[in-house]
C-alpha cells in the first residue's frame, strides 16, 4: 500500500515541511484518532512543533485548520483508492471487483479510524452544511470513477450502480470502524458482486 494513505499511516515529520503542512498533519493525526471536538489548538500546535500564533495566520481559526485536514485526507485517501482500482491492465469490470480488497486493506490497518468525512460530519452541527460540503465533494469524485468504470464495463445504469456500491462502501466503512472487524469489506464484496451480476445480465438482455 502506499505511504501517504489518509488516516492510514504515520506522518512522519520533515524539515522540508512548511509550518502550514506540519500543522495540518499533526491535526490530521489527532483529529482521526481522537475526534475534532476532544483535541483543542494547544494539542495540535504541541504536536507539530509550532507556535500557537503561527497556526492563527495560517488558517485564522480552529473550523479552519478541521476544512485543510479534510481536503488533505480526502486528496491522500483518492490518490491511494483510485492508483489501486486503475493499476495495470485490468478490464473495468474486475477493477470495479477491486473496491472492497481494498476496504479490506485499509480496515485491517491499525491507523484505521473510520471515514474521517463521516466522522467530522457526526460531530459537527447538522445545520452547517460547511463540513458537508466537502463530504460530498469528496465522495462524488469516488463516485464518479465508479460511474467510469461501470459504463466502460457496459454494465446497466451505471450512476445508479455507482451509488449503490458508494453505499456498500460507506457502510462497511462504519461497521469496521464500530468492531475494528476488517470482514465487514468481505460482506460488502458479496454484495457488490450480486450488484455486477445483475447489472451484466439486464445489460445483455438489452
Amino acid at each position: 500500500m502506499a505511504k501517504g494513505v489518509a488516516i492510514s499511516v504515520v506522518d512522519i515529520p520533515s524539515s522540508e515541511e512548511t509550518p502550514r503542512e506540519r500543522l495540518v498533519a499533526a491535526a490530521s493525526r489527532l483529529f482521526c484518532r481522537f475526534g475534532i471536538n476532544s483535541v483543542g489548538v494547544d494539542t495540535v500546535v504541541a504536536e507539530a512543533g509550532i507556535a500557537k500564533a503561527t497556526l492563527y495566520k495560517a488558517f485564522g481559526s480552529k473550523e479552519k485548520l478541521v476544512e485543510a485536514v479534510l481536503e488533505r485526507e480526502g486528496r491522500l485517501w483518492r490518490d491511494w483508492f483510485l492508483a489501486g482500482l486503475d493499476a495495470g491492465s485490468v478490464a473495468p469490470i474486475d477493477r470495479l471487483r477491486r473496491i472492497f480488497p481494498l476496504m479490506g486493506e485499509w480496515f485491517a490497518q491499525d491507523r484505521f479510524y473510520g471515514c474521517p468525512f463521516i466522522n467530522a460530519i457526526g460531530e459537527s452541527d447538522k445545520s452547517d452544511d460547511r463540513l458537508r460540503t466537502i463530504a460530498i465533494a469528496h465522495k462524488m469524485a469516488v463516485l464518479k470513477r465508479i460511474e467510469e468504470l461501470a459504463d466502460a464495463a457496459g454494465l446497466r445504469e451505471p450512476m445508479k450502480l455507482a451509488h449503490q456500491i458508494g453505499l456498500l462502501i460507506d457502510g462497511a466503512i462504519v461497521v469496521a470502524m464500530i468492531t475494528r472487524d476488517p470482514a465487514s469489506a468481505r460482506m460488502a464484496a458479496d454484495m457488490a458482486e450480486q450488484l455486477l451480476l445483475s447489472a451484466e445480465v439486464f445489460a445483455h438482455e438489452v
